[in-house]
C-alpha cells in the first residue's frame, strides 16, 4: 500500500511537470512557424506539418537510445512493437489533425475542443467498463473541461471541418491515454516509448511523401524543406520541441501514467493550456484577461479536488 501510494504521488508530480513542458511547446511551435513564415506562406500545409512532426520525433527517436540502454534492448520484443505501433499511430494522428485544424480556427476554440479528450476518456472507460468512476472524478472532469476551454474566454464555435477535425483529435488523444495505461502496464515503458517514436517518424515520412507527390505545384521540394534546418532560429525551436516536448515529456508520461486512473491523468493533462497561456503572456503572444484566472482557477481546483480525495482514500485505507 505504501509503495502504491508513493508511486501515485510521484506520478502526479511527474505528470504535472509534463504539462509544464507541453505548455512551453505552444510557444516553441509558434516561434518556429514565425521564423519560417517567409518560406511557408505559399507552401502546402500538410507538407509543412508533416515535416515538423518528422523532425520533432526524429530528435526524440535519436535521443532516447543515447540515454537508455533499455530502450535499445527492448526493440527485439515483438510486444514492444505492437504497443509502440498503437501508441505511435494515435500520437501521430492526434498531432497531425490538431495542427491541420489549428490553421483554420482560433487557439481558444482549439483549446476548448481539444480539452474534450477529458470527457472522451470517461466515455471510453464506460464503454469498455474499465477503471470505475467516482463522483469526485466526474466533478473533476467537468471542472477540467470548463477550465481548459475558457482560459482565453468563451470560445465562439461555428462548426466546420476544422472544428470537427479537432474533436476527432481529442478522441484520438483520449484513446492514447487509455492505450498508454494498458500498454505500459504489460510492456517496458522505455522500450515501448522508443518504438512509438520510430512509428511516428515513419508515419510522418509516409504522409510527407504522399503530400509532396499529390500536392499542388507551389509545394516545397525536399531540398527546400531540409534547408529550413540550416536556419538557426528554426532548428533551435524544432530541437526543443523534439528533445523536451517529445523525448522527455512522452518518456515521463509512459513511465508514470500507469500509476494513476486514466481519468485522473487526463484531468492533470488539462493543465497544459494554463501553462501555455502563461508562457504566451510572458512572450507577448497573448494579452492578459480575467478568463485566465477563472479558467485556470477552476481547472486547478478540479485537480486539487481529485488529488485530495485520493489522499483521503489512502489515509483511510492505511488506518
Amino acid at each position: 500500500m505504501q509503495a502504491d501510494s508513493t508511486d501515485r504521488r510521484n506520478a502526479v508530480a511527474w505528470l504535472l511537470f509534463v504539462t509544464l513542458i507541453w505548455g512551453a511547446t505552444f510557444v516553441w511551435m509558434k516561434k518556429a512557424l514565425d521564423s519560417a513564415s517567409t518560406h511557408l506562406e505559399n507552401w502546402h500545409l500538410v507538407t509543412v506539418v508533416g515535416f515538423m512532426i518528422f523532425i520533432r520525433f526524429l530528435v526524440a527517436a535519436i535521443s532516447l537510445p543515447i540515454f537508455s540502454e533499455r530502450a535499445r534492448i527492448g526493440l527485439v520484443d515483438k510486444n514492444v512493437w505492437k504497443g509502440g505501433t498503437l501508441l505511435g499511430l494515435l500520437m501521430f494522428g492526434g498531432f497531425l489533425t490538431q495542427m491541420l485544424a489549428l490553421n483554420e480556427i482560433t487557439p481558444a476554440v482549439s483549446a476548448f475542443l481539444t480539452s474534450l479528450y477529458v470527457v472522451f476518456t470517461v466515455l471510453i472507460g464506460l464503454v469498455f467498463r474499465k477503471h470505475p468512476l467516482t463522483l469526485t472524478l466526474i466533478i473533476g472532469v467537468g471542472m477540467a473541461t470548463f477550465g481548459a476551454g475558457f482560459i482565453d474566454g468563451p470560445p465562439h464555435i461555428t462548426w466546420g471541418w476544422a472544428e470537427l477535425l479537432t474533436v476527432f483529435c481529442a478522441l484520438l488523444f483520449a484513446f492514447h491515454i487509455f492505450a498508454t495505461d494498458s500498454v505500459t502496464r504489460s510492456t517496458d515503458p522505455l522500450a515501448v516509448t522508443q518504438s512509438s517514436f520510430i512509428v511516428v517518424v515513419l508515419a510522418s515520412l509516409i504522409t510527407l511523401g504522399i503530400a509532396l507527390f499529390f500536392a499542388p505545384t507551389n509545394s516545397p521540394t525536399v531540398n527546400e524543406l531540409c534547408s529550413l534546418l540550416t536556419e538557426q532560429d528554426i532548428f533551435i525551436w524544432l530541437f526543443l520541441l523534439g528533445f523536451f516536448g517529445s523525448f522527455l515529456a512522452i518518456m515521463l508520461l509512459n513511465m508514470h501514467q500507469r500509476h494513476l486512473h486514466p481519468v485522473h491523468a487526463a484531468i492533470i493533462y488539462a493543465l497544459e493550456p494554463v501553462w501555455a497561456t502563461i508562457y504566451a503572456l510572458a512572450e507577448g503572444l497573448n494579452e492578459f484577461t480575467f478568463w485566465l484566472i477563472v479558467g485556470g482557477g477552476i481547472l486547478l481546483a478540479g485537480n486539487l479536488l481529485v488529488e485530495s480525495q485520493k489522499r483521503f482514500e489512502e489515509e483511510s485505507e492505511a488506518e
